[in-house]
């Protein structure tokens, strides 16, 4: 049968040699680029060189496969382009696929612990060992892990699964999240099957409800997740959700819910420092087998900080620039391939005291008074804008805003951002304008 795929192969090849330039032959479709590697259940399998071929040869798999159809009149033989041979079982053997939709590759192994995490990593191993049904007092139940995007939450929530897993094979587990839920809500609605969707989620052992701040506003779904977590948690099952921000500054939510989250442990997780920044690029080389050099992974850490997404993008862009144009990976090279994000990121670090000394010189009033009880018009007003600045600018919660500004409350915080948000939206006194003018000179 290899006999016959290498035939075919080679029928394809003198095609679009015939149709084709030789730069474009040889670049692709070489002996060096590409060749057929073997020949299973009617199903070339082309190893590429690198990704560069391959992502090309994957762009124009349905030419390649309407040649052997059309031009060649060979029925049922379909093109996989490859790197390695483990590909190749994959897709003679594909996994079963994992109706929990937990992913394999998010473990505790995988994740690289810092400063802003490792209290969360600890409590995460702690309920994996020690899940709420096997334990009988100092359980983790709920655990609400919250923090911006991209911090590692949802990596935890499947490690935790992961291990779950490995310990018992048995155990009930599903990882979905908030949106699926109420979608699935919508469907048994529809279909009238509202006790089959019930009986899925209130007979597990462990339900992972990831990015909860989305049924904000959605009365159905969360009277839905009330019973729900009220079913699981009375018989002990394990609770794990995370949102973007801590259970009180979920404001829309049905109070019956939020001191639901409240009473369990809310885990907090923020940006990686510089040295886990590191840490991280250094580990995504190790599982994508990747050689790059220390002073190209500390150009990335030193000036991508807000999330891991956008850290190992970064390292994404710059590895796929190398392959597509195939140069070596050099810290000239990174600079220039990201020199977009690096100019953004070399304005000045925004914070606090910066925010108030820009608002306190535009409104011509003291910095401290940003900070102080007064409460004029025309002191109150600035601190509000101030407020909301910080808001839309950092990273930090409404809590913490509140903690700077005077140890104001963080209804405070938030009743200033829906106060300036309502202003900028009828064009009050012309306020957008100014803000728009304040935020940039923030940014500049």
């Amino acid at each position: 049968m290899e006999t016959d795929g290498l035939i075919i192969w080679k029928k394809v090849l003198n095609y679009l040699k015939e149709n084709e330039n030789s730069t474009y032959i040889n670049t692709f479709f070489s002996d060096k680029a590409s060749y057929m590697h073997e020949f299973y259940n009617n199903t070339l399998f082309i190893k590429c060189e690198n990704s560069f071929i391959l992502e090309h040869i994957k762009q124009n798999i349905e030419k390649i496969n309407s040649i052997i159809k059309n031009e060649l009149n060979i029925n049922n033989v379909t093109v996989q382009p490859i790197l390695d041979d483990s590909e190749i079982k994959k897709i003679i053997n594909p996994p079963v696929k994992n109706s929990d939709n937990i992913l394999a590759k998010y473990t505790f192994d995988s994740f690289v612990i810092g400063n802003s995490n490792k209290f969360a990593h600890a409590v995460c191993v702690s309920v994996a060992e020690h899940p709420s049904f096997e334990v009988t007092k100092d359980a983790h139940n709920p655990l609400f892990l919250y923090g911006g995007v991209g911090l590692g939450k949802t990596h935890l929530m499947h490690a935790i699964a992961n291990r779950l897993k490995e310990k018992n094979s048995d155990y009930k587990i599903a990882y979905v999240t908030s949106e699926k839920f109420t979608n699935e809500l919508i469907n048994s609605i529809k279909e009238k099957n509202n006790e089959e969707f019930r009986k899925k989620y209130r007979s597990l052992d462990v339900l992972l409800i990831d990015d909860i701040q989305f049924i904000e506003g959605k009365e159905a779904t969360q009277e839905e997740f009330f019973h729900t977590f009220n079913e699981l948690h009375s018989n002990n099952k394990q609770i794990i959700i995370s949102s973007d921000r801590p259970p009180q500054e979920l404001v829309t939510l049905e109070d019956r819910l939020r001191s639901r989250f409240e009473s369990g442990v809310p885990i907090d997780i923020q940006a990686p420092d510089f040295e886990t920044r590191v840490a991280i690029l250094k580990k995504k080389c190790e599982i994508d087998q990747r050689d790059i050099s220390d002073d190209v992974l500390i150009l990335i850490a030193k000036n991508i900080k807000s999330n891991i997404r956008e850290l190992e993008g970064s390292l994404n862009k710059v590895w796929s620039y190398s392959k597509m144009m195939q140069t070596p990976i050099t810290y000239d090279m990174a600079t220039e391939v990201l020199k977009d994000m690096l100019k953004n990121k070399e304005t000045k670090e925004l914070n606090i005291d910066y925010i108030k000394q820009v608002v306190a010189k535009e409104f011509n009033i003291k910095i401290d008074d940003l900070s102080s009880k007064a409460r004029p018009k025309n002191i109150a007003y600035p601190r509000q804008i101030a407020m909301y600045i910080a808001r839309e600018l950092t990273d930090l919660s409404l809590p913490k805003i509140g903690e700077e500004f005077g140890g104001r409350d963080h209804t405070t915080v938030m009743h200033a951002c829906d106060k300036i948000k309502d202003d900028i939206e009828k064009k009050t006194d012309k306020i957008d304008i100014k803000i728009d003018k304040i935020i940039a000179i923030l940014k500049d």
